[in-house]
């Protein structure tokens, strides 16, 4: 197999064969097109608002908890690491990371679930779909376009998973989900490593908050194995910096495995450009089957333990009566939402009015949702 002058592999993706923005700009003069990119995600309103959304904890619960920002920065180390290993386009590994969450809304999954809801009669609400949404027509920054005018590529690996009638109304980026094709490995690997960084952090996470049973969690293959291993070489060591040691470890095995996997199933396609991956009908980038179902009975216990919480599920409703709430009085009364979002929601048609207020309360903080409510009741 060559490798590419740029130092990337043949099956990477390459700037001088990608396929460009939707509308043409000059090629930068300093950086490349996906650092361009991974610069206009930086520089967006709404990166800057997930420092201040949900991951599992309600913002007010804790500081030290993961907040959309942080689980995105460790998303992109995770898949930069693995990146660089297989010769994969780095800055556009980067990029994905950093704006696949864009559209989620405050609260959490709660928020998203609770959005979706009060939608059901105008297309549904889904978070994915609202992070392309929020690079393609939200973001108003650029005098010559709406959005991010972001590359096909980035936007390609930021929309995950997308129904058919929703793909139908996307053109191009919307097109692999109906001829049931996969996206270039770079949006593959982002897809993996963010399910690889919320597992083990929730661990984290969830025993920073005292929710988690150890002696459940050593039940768990993927985390028992690690913390037996810790345990025996640091006997004296506190809980705390057991469980990062632990989750370390668990963290390192499942990179491990995922490029040592991800590196056979490249050298048994053998693809000579990113269009060979596209055309594949199963993901490249991915798990062996051992660590896969470690990988999922951990993601399960998490569900059942801490995801179902019932000190997190009183939290859950009580954020998703607040979202059902605006949603409505913004419905009745959208001059309540600044100018620009009350003007856009002055039309007769109920549906262009919900999706404008969907957009607003998608792009608002944890703490501005708060305050928002109080302010309206």
């Amino acid at each position: 197999m060559t490798t590419a002058a740029d130092g990337l592999a043949p099956y990477a993706a390459h700037e001088n064969t990608g396929r460009g923005r939707r509308i043409f700009e000059a090629p930068p003069a300093y950086r490349g097109e996906y650092q361009r990119d991974r610069d206009r995600i930086i520089h967006s309103t709404a990166f800057r608002r997930l420092v201040y959304k949900t991951q599992v904890f309600v913002n007010h619960e804790g500081d030290l908890y993961r907040t959309r920002l942080t689980h995105s920065l460790e998303v992109a180390q995770i898949a930069r690491t693995v990146a660089r290993v297989l010769r994969l386009n780095e800055p556009l590994v980067e990029a994905i990371s950093l704006a696949h969450d864009l559209g989620h809304t405050p609260f959490g999954h709660a928020g998203q679930d609770a959005l979706n809801a009060c939608m059901r009669h105008f297309g549904g609400f889904e978070h994915n779909l609202q992070s392309l949404r929020v690079v393609d027509e939200l973001e108003e920054k650029y005098a010559e376009f709406r959005g991010l005018n972001l590359t096909f590529e980035t936007r390609e690996g930021i929309l995950k998973h997308c129904s058919a009638r929703n793909a139908r109304e996307l053109g191009d980026v919307g097109k692999r989900f109906l001829e049931r094709r996969q996206p270039g490995l770079e949006a593959q690997l982002v897809n993996i490593a963010d399910a690889i960084a919320y597992n083990n952090h929730d661990v984290d996470d969830g025993f920073r908050a005292g929710l988690l049973d150890v002696g459940l969690l050593t039940q768990q293959p993927l985390f028992g194995e690690h913390y037996q291993e810790v345990q025996e070489a640091y006997p004296d060591l506190d809980d705390r910096r057991l469980i990062y040691e632990v989750i370390r470890r668990m963290i390192g095995h499942v990179v491990s495995d995922l490029i040592e996997t991800s590196s056979r199933n490249i050298r048994a396609l053998d693809p000579a450009s990113i269009e060979d991956v596209r055309a594949t009908t199963d993901p490249v980038i991915a798990l062996s089957d051992d660590v896969l179902e470690q990988h999922r009975s951990l993601k399960k216990f998490l569900r059942e333990n801490l995801y179902r919480h019932p000190q997190v599920r009183a939290m859950n409703e009580e954020t998703q009566e607040m979202l059902e709430t605006l949603f409505t009085q913004y419905m009745t009364q959208p001059d309540q939402m600044p100018p620009a979002f009350a003007i856009q929601a002055e039309n007769d048609d109920e549906s262009v009015r919900a999706r404008v207020v969907a957009d607003y309360i998608a792009g608002m903080t944890d703490r501005f949702a708060y305050a928002e409510h109080k302010r309206l009741n």
